[in-house]
């Protein structure tokens, strides 16, 4: 009989690769994956633990699974992924309910684990985090027209708020060759759109090579037949060189959008987080993509109330976001994270004030997106399209400058035949909803 096995993945794509990677393992060892986890004999939660909110929404889905195995639903509860990485022996102490915890070093022994865990014996596994596999087998979990290609792990930046360098160890890139096999295999299967994720692409293969081959490898991936759009996300800004930015601008299949996390823009605050910059150097290069990279899509995420972060500051970022206008933004109150230099700190800011000063900047942004949205009424725009809405009843899809998951939508209706899922149409802009383009096919 085979033992049936769900998994949650939460948290970003990189942690959703890594589940792909367990699915196909527990395939392999003969267990029947299911795609909801309360309807299974072995339940993971492949867990985030960046920030709080990340961190209550894994521990959540670990209650609410918990109450199925206390209904006898369940056999077993495993837990992986960056909160059991993270907080190691904790969570079996805080959360008895699990049968299993297991470090990012033992996802290979997933298997094993669960088999354990089936016949009631209990497991905490945390071998060391460089024992994570970056490269084997997957089972694609996202939309067979897109995936993710994670092109690296860990991070050596250390920027003062964040815990990723703790849950994920020093930076390790993979080789260009085994990407772009990876990447080739992905494109056999039907993958239109490539989206290139590490916790810092643009710091892609210093570690192997000794310098950043990020364009190299964009290069190669771009022979590869099958492929139409290949996205990069999470550019860290002091490492755009001319080569980056010629490369994405003279390759066809390379979409005109780019990743910047920038986190803030005043230099004393940058150097505080252990970030480099300023506004006049942030200026300065937006200015430089977009000279040479016509229409790019430039998107960005910010923190508001990091510790000290004065009022005017605040007033610098706010100013900032209304002159560059980014086409898409994020922004987040900052979390005071344990055991990062940032939490230890004076100054820390009280919580009701972040999370206005997040608001105000995510207000002006709305207003910012709308415009843009506005803008494209009368033009026609390249589509890939997603679905169809029942309740809009129309279709929507994404342009170039979408990123999934993320960013929004174009919304169409089609008066001549059923565009498929995972297709390339011209549409006509018509109107705007909000920051989301409306119109019609062509």
């Amino acid at each position: 009989m085979k033992y049936k096995v769900g998994i949650v993945s939460l948290g970003c794509a990189k942690n959703q690769v890594d589940a792909e990677m367990l699915l196909a393992k527990l395939n392999k060892n003969n267990f029947a994956i299911v795609e909801d986890a309360a309807m299974c004999d072995a339940a993971i939660v492949n867990t985030c633990a960046f920030i709080e909110p990340a961190k209550q929404e894994s521990i959540e889905e670990i209650l609410e699974l918990a109450k199925l195995k206390a209904e006898g639903k369940i056999k077993c509860l495993i837990v992986t992924g960056c909160l059991a990485e993270r907080y190691q022996k904790d969570v079996m102490m805080q959360l008895p309910e699990i049968d299993a915890c297991v470090g990012i070093g033992a996802n290979d022994k997933i298997a094993e684990i669960i088999n354990d865990a089936l016949l009631g014996k209990k497991r905490e596994v945390f071998p060391p985090k460089d024992m994570l596999a970056l490269e084997g087998e997957r089972i694609q979990s996202t939309p067979r027209h897109y995936a993710y290609l994670k092109i690296a792990d860990g991070c050596d930046n250390h920027c003062t708020y964040c815990a990723i360098p703790m849950i994920r160890g020093k930076y390790r890139s993979r080789t260009v060759e085994n990407l772009v096999k990876e990447a080739e295999w992905l494109a056999e299967g039907g993958v239109k759109e490539l989206i290139l994720i590490a916790q810092d692409t643009s710091y892609y293969g210093t570690d192997i090579y000794g310098k950043a081959e990020l364009p190299r490898l964009l290069r190669e991936l771009c022979k590869i037949d099958g492929l139409r759009w290949i996205r990069v996300l999470y550019c860290y800004p002091e490492r755009i060189t001319d080569e980056l930015i010629d490369t994405i601008a003279s390759e066809d299949k390379i979409v005109k959008y780019l990743d910047l996390p920038l986190q803030h823009c005043n230099a004393d605050l940058l150097k505080v987080m252990n970030r480099k910059g300023s506004r006049e150097t942030l200026t300065a290069l937006i200015k430089k993509l977009r000279k040479k990279i016509p229409n790019i899509t430039l998107r960005s995420t910010f923190i508001t109330g990091f510790p000290g972060e004065s009022e005017e500051q605040f007033n610098e970022l706010c100013d900032f976001v209304n002159e560059i206008k980014f086409q898409r933004m994020g922004c987040f109150p900052y979390s005071q994270e344990e055991d990062t230099p940032a939490a230890k700190l004076p100054n820390q800011i009280d919580e009701d004030i972040k999370q206005k000063r997040a608001e105000i900047i995510t207000d002006e942004q709305q207003l910012i997106m709308e415009n843009y949205a506005e803008e494209k009424i009368g033009s026609e725009v390249e589509v890939l399209v997603e679905g169809f809405d029942k309740y809009a009843e129309c279709y929507f899809g994404r342009t170039a400058g979408d990123c999934p998951e993320v960013d929004g939508n174009v919304f169409f209706t089609s008066s001549t035949f059923k565009p498929a899922v995972g297709s390339f149409v011209k549409v006509r802009i018509t109107d705007s909803l909000g920051i989301d383009p409306v119109g019609e096919m062509i």
